[in-house]
Formats: structure tokens, sequence, C-alpha cells
């Protein structure tokens, strides 16, 4: 194939690492190598990850996939650029005359920081008389509202909590970035001339970004009452040539694409029309709905986020974003925790063994709700369980648990845009079961569609930095191709009483922890 170029994507997530070759004809991986990352938990609710340790597991993935490459008689150097997707709202603080971390990377799903977004829900905040006024204040500006997940809120507890931050802003020689800068700062150089950036992607996951301009705010950042000190990467769009790798087996190899690793998927799922919708099932679920160039501001309880920016001269595409915390977690949580099974693959056969769940509904609000609810007093809580329930019934309940937050979030999606959503494009590691997304189908009405090739996040951002340097052209890429289509086999009166029982269940799991408050942190 003397047409054939090789693109390469890291693909940075929250529980592993990959590094995947594409080949530019077919769309499909040559070569990966792929890792797993160990999280830190110091306390209850807290995540971090050694910023260090996820570099070089990176390193260590490009470098065993190299080799797999010259196994098969294949020259890393014919690999022509790499994009790069990585897990968002992670915040890494790190010295700029070093290149050491100054702490642990916190993770998206940190939840520390609620002290902090209560403690600004209860400013006096201009024409805001109501908590829910208060959480919604800064959304048509950043597309956001206030919840620990965002990176702001963790940026302002490592100044209020770790001196050698404090001390390094004083001396403005800390550097602030999400994951994606902290990975292109150092494969370009690090402190040896290292780009110091990020992409409009990430940047509006910050809370500091202004949606229209695409450009950090100065009112946002007084408004979290910010250190002048402290330093930013320069936003840029997520399909250009940034800079080089300066080492290893890709010394030379340029990095042309950045892509948070939710609009990664979208693109890899290739919905570049307005209306189409993506669903992630990893460690979490995340929904993304494409609104072409309007920023649509959400009233029922999603997101308005940079969807992508294909090029320094593009417009901006965006997003209505239904975020939810728990899906493949879940299933760990049976697996490592309970000890129900060994496995995953026995997961899918018990569930499978059951028809039903005989009543029983599991909300798996571990670290309370997301999207549409943003609930950060609700729990995990399993309702109607009789002496009749198995250990089955449990396993069938979380799987369709994750299914009633995705329709959840299709809900909110189809009032806020008054459009019906004809279809669901889905990915991640729970996407490959049948019998999960009979049950998506099922539960939510809407035809599910799997693609043949389901590492959508990595070829997403293998897409974005493919398209900086011509390999494919953004305006006549094939439509990602069809492995299989799952439509609903219930009736929509069953639907809907499933439907029902899922919102008592709902209401049951909120208001569990600090009752004190009244739990909103969004």
């Amino acid at each position: 194939m003397s047409d054939e170029q090789l693109v390469g994507s890291i693909d940075e997530g929250t529980s592993s690492t990959r590094f995947i070759v594409f080949s530019s004809l077919t769309y499909l991986p040559i070569a990966s190598h792929q890792l797993n990352i160990t999280n830190i938990c110091p306390k209850e609710r807290w995540v971090e990850q050694d910023p260090d340790y996820i570099l070089c597991k990176i390193k260590e993935t490009i470098r065993v996939t190299c080799e797999k490459l010259k196994s098969m008689n294949i020259s890393p150097e014919r690999i022509s650029t790499i994009g790069i997707a990585n897990q968002r709202e992670t915040a890494i603080v790190w010295d700029k005359n070093t290149g050491k971390p100054l702490y642990n990377a916190i993770i998206w799903m940190d939840i520390r920081t609620e002290e902090i977004v209560d403690r600004f829900l209860r400013k006096e905040i201009p024409n805001c008389t109501t908590v829910n006024e208060k959480k919604r204040y800064l959304q048509s500006k950043c597309g956001l509202t206030m919840n620990p997940y965002f990176s702001v809120f963790k940026i302002i507890w490592l100044i209020e909590n770790v001196p050698e931050v404090a001390n390094a802003i004083k001396e403005k020689r800390c550097m602030f970035g999400t994951m994606d800068s902290w990975i292109i700062w150092n494969l370009t150089g690090g402190i040896n001339g290292g780009i110091y950036i990020t992409d409009v992607t990430n940047a509006s996951r910050t809370m500091l970004m202004n949606i229209h301009t695409l450009e950090w705010d100065q009112s946002l950042i007084e408004f979290f009452n910010l250190p002048n000190g402290i330093l930013l990467p320069e936003i840029r769009s997520c399909s250009e040539v940034y800079g080089y790798i300066l080492d290893g087996p890709l010394n030379g190899i340029k990095i042309s694409g950045c892509v948070g690793d939710q609009q990664a998927a979208l693109i890899g799922q290739m919905c570049f029309e307005a209306g189409q919708t993506k669903s992630t099932f990893g460690t979490g679920c995340f929904l993304l709905y494409n609104t072409g160039h309007e920023a649509f501001i959400s009233t029922h309880g999603l997101l308005t986020t940079v969807a992508y920016k294909l090029g320094k001269n593009a417009k901006a595409v965006y997003a209505l974003e239904g975020s939810v915390a728990v899906a493949g977690s879940a299933l760990k949580w049976l697996k490592d925790i309970l000890g129900i099974i060994n496995d995953y693959d026995r997961l899918s056969k018990m569930m499978d063994s059951v028809p039903e769940t005989n009543g029983v509904h599991f909300v798996p609000a571990f670290s309370g709700l997301y999207a549409p609810y943003w609930k950060s007093d609700a729990r995990g809580t399993i309702v109607g369980l009789t002496l009749d329930t198995t250990d089955a019934h449990l396993v069938r309940a979380t799987f369709e648990g994750v299914c009633f937050q995705t329709k959840d979030v299709l809900e909110s999606m189809q009032l806020d845009t008054r459009q019906p959503i004809t279809v669901l494009k889905v990915d991640g590691g729970m996407s490959v079961g049948n019998g999960f997304l009979q049950i998506l189908a099922n539960l939510c009405g809407t035809p599910v569609v799997r693609p043949k090739m389901v590492e959508t996040t990595a070829m997403g951002a293998a897409l974005a930095a493919g398209f900086a340097i011509g390999i494919w052209d953004v305006h006549n890429i094939k439509s990602a191709p069809v492995s299989d289509t799952f439509t609903s086999t219930i009736s929509t009166q069953e639907q809907l009483l499933k439907y029902n029982d899922w919102k008592k269940a709902i209401s049951l799991s909120i208001g569990w922890h600090n009752d004190e408050s009244d739990g909103d942190s969004e």
C-alpha cells in the first residue's frame, strides 16, 4: 500500500494508557500496547495519580509498540504524526524550572473539593437568590455549573493546602495544566523548551475558558480569586502542528492532534453533523450531542462543552454533554469488592442468566450523582430486595442502572434541543457486551449502534492529528463502519413502567451524605 501512512495515538485514560498506530487507508490499528494505571487514594473519595508515573507508562507503551512494528518489518519512522487523547478535568501543577510535579495529579472523579464549591455557593452573587441560580451563574460564559468535577476547584485546593504550590505561584514558576499539557510539554522537551499548550476541549472543562471567545477569561479568573502568578497554557485548536517529540523511538515525529477523551470519541465515531450523539462506557459514562456551531446553554442539567475545533482557522463545534460518574467502575465493584465473580466474562453470563431484575434497582451513586441531577449528597442505593433476590439479579440491576442513567441524560438532551435522538452510537469497554447493549436499547427506546472498530477515543485523536497535516480531509471522511445495531424488543408501556420505578430509586438515593447542606454541589 504505497499511499498508506501511519498515525500514532496516545490514549491516556483514568485506568490505563495505550499507544496505538493506525493505517490511513483502513482506519484500523496496526500495532498497540496498553498498560494499566494505578490510582493513589490517600483518603476516602480522594483519587490521585503520579504524573511522572503516567509519563513513564506513556513512554513505555510507545517503546513497546515501536518494537512490535519492527517485528512486523515496519519502521517506526513511517509514523507521520501523533495525536493525544486524555482524561479531562484532571489537574496537575509542576515547577517550570525543575519540571517536577508539585503534587500528585488530582483526578477528575476526586471530590475533596466539595467544601470549596459550597463556599462559593455561600457567597453573595449578583442577581442570584437561590443556590441553583448561584450554581448556574457562570454557565452562560463557561458552559459549566459549579461542581467538584471541574479543574478550577482542584487548583484552589492545591493553592490552599500545598505550601509548595503557593510558594511556586509567588515565584511565578507554577505551571498548571490538564493531562494533555503535562504530556505535550514533557514530550517536546520539558524544561528544555517544551511546548506549553492545551486545546479548546480540555480548556473548556476548567471553568476558566470563555466558550465563545475560546480564551482564558479574566472575569472567570477573578471570580475564583486565582493569583496572577499561576501560569496557564496557551489555548490552541485540536488539530495543528504543536511541536516535535525530542527523544525515544519517535524522536522528531510531530504532534498535531490534542483532544479531551470524550470529544475524541465523538470524532472517532465520526459524529460531524449536528444532532449526532455518542455514549462512551468506560469507568464512567459520557454522552455528547453535537450541536454544530451553536453553544446551547442547557436548562435541564447538562453541560455545554467545545466538541472540537479542527484547525487554527476552523469554527468551533459545540456539544451538550451529560456525565455519569459510575459505569464500568460499578462492575469493578461487583468483582473486586463484593467478589461476586472473578472475571468480567462471568458478569455478562450472570446478567443473561435471568430475564429481569426481579424488581431490584441499583443506583450506583458511589460519589454522588452527576448529570442531570448533580446531587453530591447521593449515595449508592439498592432497593427492591426480597428473599428471592440472587446475585444474578443484582448483576443485572447493575447493568440496568448504567442504562437508566444513560436514559436520564438522553431525556435531558431531547428537552434542551427539542429534537428526538434517533440513534445512539456507543463505544468503550462495556460496549463489547451484546446483552448490555440490548438492555440499553430496550430501556432507552433508541436504536443503539456499535462500530466495527471500538477504539474510537484513540481513533479520534489520530484523526485530529491526521487532519492537521492533510492525511485525511475532514470534509470527505468516511463514516465509521457499523458492526451491530440493537433495537428495542419491549413495549413503550413497559419502558415507561421500568423508568418510573428507576425514578423512585433515584429519589431514595439522594440526601445520604452531609445532611447539613442541601447536597447540590453544581
